[in-house]
């Protein structure tokens, strides 16, 4: 079965009384989302007006569905238009009214009528270990059920840090072998979106972006979309100023805890985490952790679980004088910037002198003796 005799999202929200203004200023509010130019606008109008929507089979592995969760709550696109006009959820056993057999003959069902086109994303991960038997669904294997249903997909989405990196399930010692989707499934373009739970409107982006450009995001060695994980949650964190000013809460109640200093000594992990946390938010971009006082534990990270524990300052960030206090530490880099000053006036004084030299006028050489011009024709 193709997909083109499927209506598109348009359709669909014509259907839902949708009129064309209101239709144009959801594409744009999507375009933002995902932090596209306006250039390219009319591409994600014309996508949601002629392609038809995706198949999705989600599965559910080992994890506490806090990705559904998370995803249930994005504000833009709100999480009804993912599920009712982008896409076509055709399998999730947790949201699903049909169970038992019903349910498994409409999953192989997809996988055959639209083999090759469909989406297939998974909350969790697989044990391994004796045969996989540690989660086990309708008699069957999660690990036989991600294989078999992930065999003739389009693409996989691997939602959260379970079935990106293995989470706490895949902490030491492990003991049901828990592994992460891209170490299990191999042939198929593998896209982690990490986090525990990941950002609402980074799992509904990425969505998104695979419906309007018929592509899979630009990807970071760890398989994560650079859109999302492209920059470290310290780089655009509200609290970094106060790390560059050398100003640390030292304990969770002290003055510097009440005026919102840097939290790096408490141990958060914002300067080697890599998330959209500081800049998209939750809770329709009012919140993150580190805006409500808490560290940061780096939960998009592999391996996150076992570089704990959680609240011990990260030693792998070189900053001058860190074992100090807050004052110290401030005195400290204004010190360093008093040096890096003074280096910078010196060398424009001494850029200055060069400069001097090479445009001024090349000096005239001494004029010589007075030329005879009686001597000149010989008398």
């Amino acid at each position: 079965m193709s997909l083109r005799s499927a209506p598109s999202t348009y359709d669909l929200l014509r259907t839902h009384g949708v009129d064309r203004r209101t239709f144009l200023r959801f594409c744009t509010a999507t375009a933002a989302a995902l932090g596209l130019e306006s250039a390219l606008i009319p591409q994600v109008v014309s996508a949601m007006e002629t392609k038809p929507r995706l198949p999705v089979l989600w599965l559910h592995g080992l994890e506490c569905t806090c990705c559904s969760e998370s995803f249930i709550r994005s504000s833009h696109p709100i999480a009804a238009d993912i599920v009712l006009n982008m896409i076509s959820l055709d399998y999730d056993d947790t949201l699903m009214a049909a169970a038992g057999d019903q349910a498994e003959e409409n999953r192989r069902r997809i996988m055959k009528d639209y083999k090759g086109q469909y989406i297939v994303a998974v909350e969790g991960n697989a044990p391994t270990r004796d045969g996989g038997v540690y989660c086990t669904i309708g008699g069957e294997t999660f690990l036989s059920i991600l294989k078999e249903t992930c065999a003739d997909a389009k693409a996989v989405i691997a939602w959260g840090s379970c079935a990106s990196n293995g989470c706490v399930q895949a902490a030491k010692p492990n003991p049901t072998g828990a592994t992460p989707v891209h170490e299990i499934i191999h042939d198929k373009p593998v896209i982690n979106v990490p986090g525990c739970p990941p950002i609402a409107e980074v799992m509904t982006g990425v969505i998104t972006y695979i419906l309007t450009f018929d592509a899979l995001p630009e990807l970071d060695r760890f398989g994560r979309p650079k859109m999302f994980y492209g920059q470290r949650i310290h780089d655009k964190c509200y609290r970094r100023a106060f790390f560059d000013a050398g100003q640390f809460v030292e304990n969770w109640d002290d003055e510097g805890a009440r005026k919102g200093w840097c939290l790096y000594k408490m141990g958060c992990r914002g300067p080697m985490t890599y998330n959209s946390c500081s800049t998209m938010k939750w809770n329709n971009g009012v919140s993150f952790p580190i805006g409500s006082g808490h560290p940061c534990i780096g939960c998009s990270e592999e391996n996150f679980w076992d570089n704990g524990p959680f609240y011990q300052r990260l030693g792998a960030i070189p900053v001058p004088g860190i074992d100090s206090t807050p004052d110290a530490v401030g005195k400290t880099l204004a010190v360093l910037t008093g040096a890096g000053v003074a280096a910078h006036l010196v060398s424009r004084a001494a850029l200055g002198g060069v400069m001097k030299k090479i445009t001024s006028p090349p000096a005239q050489p001494p004029p010589g003796p007075a030329k005879d011009d009686t001597k000149e024709g010989g008398n």
